[in-house]
């Protein structure tokens, strides 16, 4: 859900900061790339003041958390239903729009015996810069 007016939202300047480098990065951001990016827009910023907004704005459903095991959790602007793909080499995340079957969640809660809620495909191998090498 990207905000054109994030002034709109009412939050601090702080957190307004966040959201907007956020929104306006190329990639999805770790917490010290999102604190890095937000010192040089607000040089006063701290990282527990960055790492508080980042849950304020995941737990208000204006950004989305993406987790892979035991690697740096990413921030991700888009939060709607959607898949994504990471490379093993060098660590880039993109995002895939496509769409699951039913029949396709219903396997996979039959195999695990699971009450599916969700369901989110993550493509992992290289990148088209990491294949070339």
């Amino acid at each position: 859900m990207k905000v054109n007016n994030i002034q709109e939202l009412g939050l601090t300047k702080q957190r307004e900061v966040v959201l907007r480098v956020i929104q306006n990065a190329d990639s999805h951001l770790t917490a010290n790339e999102v604190f890095a990016a937000a010192k040089e827009l607000l040089p006063s910023i701290s990282f527990a003041t960055v790492y508080n907004s980042l849950r304020f704005l995941k737990d208000a459903g204006h950004i989305a958390e993406i987790s892979f095991g035991n690697g740096a959790s990413r921030f991700d602007p888009a939060t709607h239903r959607h898949d994504h793909a990471i490379c093993t080499s060098c660590g880039k995340l993109v995002d895939i729009e496509m769409e699951h079957s039913a029949a396709l969640v219903e396997k996979a809660a039959r195999l695990s015996h699971f009450k599916p809620e969700s369901l989110e495909f993550t493509l992992r191998g290289l990148c088209p810069e990491c294949f070339k090498k």
